[in-house]
């Protein structure tokens, strides 16, 4: 009960945590006088839309906060070349605050940086999703390796586990028995090691998503796309004669139906079995984001009309915001477990033989 009490208090913590750093963002800075004066510091029109697609999107900077005319931000390498210019590197920085400034022809519109000139720019910076993949690589390869050392020497082999063994050794248990082998067979030993590097790079990925001014990783379509062509690769390079076979002719059916049924299924193997895996790990990740940012803005859809209005309900946001967090935990396990097995579902279809030859495994069950 006592864990219980202070992954709450923890929780509810990081949530008011970010309703404070989120207040600067939300807020609009009030215009100048007009010339007349009649009206006085009119405030710009708040558009929520725009600021959570704004946290949501990749970006050449970390934004952790605004206090006043203070911006807390951590600014990336932006690398770019074009045939123009040739190659430039320099900090985001140089582009000011939300990309205000033009430096070096360059100049920042909405997270694209183009040339004044109008020529071609590719674009190689590297971007908060990238530091916050290569900082999840990081502290993966780190873990695992810890955890492996202590099996090398013994300890929850010889003797009871320790420490993160404890927690990572259910895990892997569970992608074996519940992924592994109800879908791959006796094959199961070969496609391990893959099933287990998707799982946690997604899982940690979810995790970091979560924390306040982290990159939303996972809920990019760069980042779902190679993760969905990974599996398409895998998947083809799995396949056999007799899956081919009933690909470009389906047996016991009719010659017209055919001609109709080969597209179809080439397409599932090609394009619909890979899309499923991005787009179902895009939208559910993104969704949450989504709704954590949009209680937040109302407690200033709420102040715009009145501010007693604003204070009223931001205790009734707070609750909100910490319940979708609890959500949004359990939705980073299920995530990366569907993925897992999903991936291990289409590569045990692949590896299917005749209907006398299952592989040792009975047919799999997408879900």
């Amino acid at each position: 009960m006592a864990a219980k009490s202070i992954k709450s208090l923890l929780v509810a913590v990081l949530s008011l945590f970010l309703v404070l750093v989120s207040t600067p963002g939300f807020a609009q800075e009030p215009d100048h006088e007009t010339a007349t004066g009649s009206h006085g510091a009119e405030e710009q029109k708040l558009d929520p839309a725009k600021i959570i697609m704004e946290h949501i999107k990749d970006a050449h900077e970390f934004h952790f906060f605004t206090a006043g005319n203070f911006h807390a931000t951590a600014p990336l390498p932006v690398i770019l070349y074009s045939k123009t210019k040739g190659l430039d590197i320099f900090s985001s920085s140089r582009f000011g605050h939300e990309g205000a400034e033009t430096f070096n022809g360059y100049q920042l519109h909405e997270g694209k940086i183009s040339s004044t000139d109008g020529a071609v720019v590719y674009d190689f910076s590297i971007t908060k999703n990238v530091v916050q993949m290569i900082l999840a690589l990081t502290v993966l390869v780190l873990l695992m390796i810890g955890i492996a050392k202590k099996y090398k020497n013994g300890i929850g082999v010889t003797s009871a586990p320790k420490g993160w063994q404890n927690a990572v050794e259910p895990v892997i248990t569970f992608v074996r028995d519940e992924v592994a082998k109800p879908n791959l067979g006796k094959k199961w030993v070969k496609y391990m090691p893959l099933l287990l590097t998707i799982f946690f790079f997604i899982l940690i990925n979810n995790l970091f998503g979560l924390l306040p001014g982290a990159a939303n990783v996972t809920g990019n379509t760069a980042f779902t796309i190679v993760l969905g062509l990974v599996a398409l690769v895998v998947i083809l390079f799995s396949t056999n004669a007799h899956f081919w076979g009933h690909i470009f002719w389906p047996p016991g059916v009719p010659f017209l139906v055919k001609l109709i049924l080969i597209p179809i299924e080439l397409a599932g193997v090609l394009l619909i079995k890979p899309a499923a895996l991005m787009i179902r790990l895009f939208a559910n990740m993104v969704a949450g984001h989504i709704i954590i940012l949009s209680f937040i803005s109302l407690i200033f859809i709420f102040g715009a009309m009145a501010k007693v209005a604003g204070y009223g309900f931001s205790p009734i946001s707070v609750l909100f915001t910490v319940f979708i967090y609890f959500i949004e935990l359990l939705v980073a396990f299920i995530q990366a477990f569907i993925f897992t097995n999903l991936t291990a579902v289409f590569i045990g279809q692949s590896l299917e033989g005749g209907h006398d030859d299952i592989n040792g495994h009975d047919d799999p069950i997408i879900i």
